[in-house]
């Protein structure tokens, strides 16, 4: 892609410097677009980045920033065929409204309608496009949002909040109407996760990595796949095992979150393991012969553990591909059906709301108690009426 505009690299060393500045940073970017960041990005936008990673901003945070920065660039340049100004006018910003949100079927009746063919063409060979038709609206809200954030920290003002852009997003959202849907479209509960772990039988290193993924993840409290990826050694603290009435003692260990997406900046999140998941978690350390650093990390085709930590999507894919091997629809299943899973699985065992958001670290009660309500409206006797 060539870039237009009066912030134009002017040679080749501009590009090959902005490459190695964007590799300091490489952790919060999306590996695949590295170069192609390269083109887009303006010499600001490189040094605001790399100002955020040294603030401490969280990495899955910069990701998204970052994509969708990558997103609204393409865009302008293929809207306006040039770079996004700072600040944006109140009309490029309807604009971004009206490509995005749009009534499907208008569309069919008057093909000027939503994005314009030309503009929607570049951004799909350009693979910033993936699924036909209008954008989902939390989407639209949310890359709109970014745009805010990056016009505010250039200590510039915006038009985000004038009544014509919120009035256009209101009137857009209804006529694009999406039923909202759960990340992963089925929990991971109990059984299923009893047949996934079914299929980390052979004993081999990825069998067993991938088991104290999925017993570490669940037994947790439901952890998102950018915390168990995250995960390093320092952050395990052995316990005193727990007794119990019958058998030996249940080996106990603790997991220092430090902040986590739902957490105060100075807070240090802990969950607590017992048990299977703890004995399932030392194999893996064991064997993988991993005494500092990341716990979770890459295996190649010639069984060599990597140093660097798997990616947060690498979870995602373990989760579809165990669900595969286990005779289930990859489709309906990801990383968040653990932590769906975990609270679903709570309910059904009768835990109290409170004691399983104090593992799941939910902040809240209403989102954390969707699961529960669920539950029990399944098995409740306001259900069962006519039996």
């Amino acid at each position: 892609m060539t870039r237009k505009g009066p912030d134009a690299p002017s040679s080749s060393d501009t590009l090959a410097r902005r490459v190695q500045e964007l590799d300091t940073i490489a952790s919060v970017l999306p590996i695949e677009r590295r170069d192609e960041l390269a083109e887009l990005l303006t010499d600001q936008d490189v040094d605001t980045l790399r100002h955020l990673v040294n603030q401490g901003m969280g990495a899955n945070t910069l990701r998204a920033l970052t994509s969708d920065l990558a997103y609204l660039l393409a865009w302008s340049l293929a809207a306006t065929g040039r770079s996004l100004p700072w600040p944006a006018p109140e009309a490029l910003l309807l604009k971004f409204v009206a490509h995005h949100l749009w009534d499907p079927e208008k569309r069919l009746t008057d093909p000027e309608h939503g994005m314009p063919a030309d503009i929607e063409n570049k951004l799909r060979l350009q693979g910033f496009l993936q699924k036909k038709g209008p954008h989902a609206p939390d989407t639209v809200r949310r890359r709109l949002a970014t745009w805010s954030t990056l016009t505010k920290w250039r200590g510039l003002q915006g038009a985000f909040g004038s009544p014509a852009l919120r009035s256009a997003i209101r009137l857009s959202v209804r006529a694009t109407p999406r039923p909202r849907r759960r990340k992963s479209a089925k929990a991971v509960t109990g059984d299923v996760l009893a047949k996934l772990l079914a299929t980390c039988a052979t004993g081999s290193l990825r069998d067993v990595r991938d088991r104290a993924i999925l017993m570490v993840a669940f037994a947790s409290g439901g952890r998102r796949r950018s915390e168990i990826a995250a995960l390093r050694k320092e952050q395990l603290q052995p316990e005193e095992p727990i007794e119990v009435d019958s058998g030996p003692p249940l080996p106990s260990l603790a997991i220092h979150l430090g902040r986590t997406k739902t957490s105060g900046a100075e807070n240090d999140e802990v969950v607590y393991l017992t048990g299977r998941p703890v004995d399932t978690l030392n194999a893996w350390l064991h064997a993988a012969k991993i005494d500092k650093g990341s716990i979770f990390r890459a295996i190649d085709r010639w069984g060599n553990v990597s140093r660097r930590p798997l990616d947060p999507k690498a979870i995602n894919d373990i989760v579809k591909h165990r669900a595969g091997l286990a005779g289930l629809d990859p489709a309906e299943f990801s990383a968040h059906g653990l932590r769906s899973g975990y609270l679903t699985e709570a309910a059904n065992r009768g835990i109290p709301l409170p004691e399983a958001m104090e593992q799941s670290r939910h902040r809240s009660v209403q989102q954390a108690s969707q699961y529960y309500n669920s539950a029990h409206r399944r098995s409740g006797r306001a259900s069962r009426l006519m039996d």
